[in-house]
């Protein structure tokens, strides 16, 4: 009986040597291109949701040019057509390209603030800073730019700057920089020649001067 079992475990390996090998590929394993992308997210943090990348510098060198990066501001109104409607002339023109304008309800132009303007010299010789009466007045003078229209029906022999209120200065506007400004009709009294607006002032999307304007009109 031994040497039967002997002989029976003998054939029964020889039998398991002799079968062909299976070859099992893990559901794991993956084939990846050379550059791909995909989530991995933690089971512990659900919302967490990281990005890996096999090969981030494909992109290198196909960066655009900062130079070309920014475009333009638009030109509704361009310095000339400015002229036709303001009075206002050198060195107090204070308003460069109106870059949008709803008839009678507002308008959003530019100054560009550069080391030439006349102010600087004394304002301040050491760190030049335009100075914020200056930007009361360029926002007063886009406000102009509404009234000064058909729509509204202000007369440029007779208009003026009544009044400020409620005005802050956020952060200081100095050379180089451009100043966008945007005045907005409120409200309007024709009866009475009157006229409320409300005006903020941006450099780079930042808030650096706000308040509210009142404008009188009238004709001859």
């Amino acid at each position: 009986m031994a040497a039967t079992s002997n002989s029976l475990s003998s054939l029964t390996l020889g039998r398991s040597l002799n079968r062909p090998r299976r070859h099992f590929e893990s559901p794991t394993s993956l084939t990846l291109p050379r550059s791909c992308s995909f989530p991995l997210k933690s089971s512990r943090q659900p919302n967490l949701v990281a990005c890996c990348c096999l090969n981030g510098s494909n992109n290198a060198g196909q960066d655009i040019p900062i130079e070309k990066r920014y475009p333009a501001f638009p030109t509704v109104m361009d310095i000339n057509q400015i002229r036709e409607i303001l009075p206002h002339r050198f060195p107090f023109l204070l308003v460069d390209r109106v870059v949008e304008y709803n008839p009678g309800i507002s308008a959003v132009a530019i100054k560009n603030v550069t080391i030439n303007d006349n102010f600087f010299p004394g304002h301040f010789p050491d760190r030049p800073i335009m100075p914020g009466v200056l930007m009361i007045e360029a926002m007063a003078q886009v406000g102009g730019l509404v009234m000064l229209q058909p729509e509204v029906g202000g007369s440029r022999e007779n208009f003026f700057f009544a009044g400020i209120d409620k005005v802050r200065f956020r952060k200081p506007v100095i050379a180089g920089d451009t100043l966008v400004m945007r005045m907005t009709l409120v409200k309007l009294q024709k009866r009475f020649g009157v006229a409320k607006m409300e005006g903020k002032a941006y450099v780079g999307g930042e808030v650096v001067c706000e308040g509210e304007f009142l404008m009188a009109t009238g004709s001859e």
